[in-house]
């Protein structure tokens, strides 16, 4: 049976293929306090803003290609059961080629109204005021904002305790709930962190072979595929 690796991906995964990140802009995403564009109580005061904001994310995202990185780990498909547990909302690890993604913050190309969390539709284009599913409700992104539950956590908590491996790459390790999965993974589990800022984590510090590439992701994985773990 081939060995399982999880791989946890963060907004640094896709920034090499131009997916603006906001960790690094003072609470700003595109000149934008985040939780105005990005929380539930935003939603609540301002709709349209929050439409308009995610309208542009998902043209942005439309025009942009996945990168080696995302190519690199679709690669190893062949060789190892391959999971994928991302904090971001666009489709690169699918484009690329990878089969199994778990999207614990939501998917910029679906949509959802605002009464129903699980049913979703496929979304491309623009969504306005007045756009409202078969049963006449809003429609809203399929994003998972600041103030919501993250209904998929429990599914990649799951799918990660009986992993071989897992791959950090990208993550803050910040933004709770999510970043909070690697609690759950024992001690002994071989990790690696891939990010140009690491943040060592009391969840990280306690893992016993924990390897730190300070590098972009292209960078750091095509090292981390140099190591005997992956040969």
């Amino acid at each position: 049976m081939p060995k399982k690796i999880i791989f946890f991906t963060g907004a640094g995964m896709s920034a090499e293929s131009g997916i603006k990140t906001f960790r690094d802009a003072d609470g700003l995403w595109e000149g934008h306090d985040v939780m105005k564009v990005a929380s539930i109580q935003g939603w609540h005061a301002d709709p349209e803003l929050v439409l308009d904001f995610y309208n542009q994310r998902r043209r942005q995202l439309l025009e942009s290609f996945p990168n080696k990185a995302h190519i690199d780990i679709a690669n190893l498909q062949d060789r190892f059961n391959i999971q994928i547990i991302t904090q971001n909302v666009d489709d690169l690890h699918e484009r690329a080629g990878n089969k199994q993604v778990i999207h614990l913050h939501g998917e910029l190309l679906k949509s959802r109204s605002v009464h129903n969390h699980f049913k979703t539709y496929t979304c491309k284009t623009d969504i306005r005021l007045g756009d409202t599913n078969e049963s006449g409700h809003q429609l809203r992104p399929h994003i998972v904002w600041f103030g919501e539950e993250v209904p998929m956590m429990e599914l990649a908590i799951q799918s990660a305790i009986d992993a071989d491996i897992c791959v950090i790459i990208g993550s803050s390790l910040q933004v709770y709930p999510a970043a909070g999965f690697v609690a759950y993974l024992p001690s002994y589990m071989p990790i690696y962190y891939i990010d140009p800022k690491p943040a060592l984590t009391p969840e990280l510090a306690r893992f016993k072979s924990l390897k730190i590439l300070p590098k972009k992701a292209t960078d750091g994985l095509k090292e981390l595929l140099t190591e005997p773990l992956f040969n």
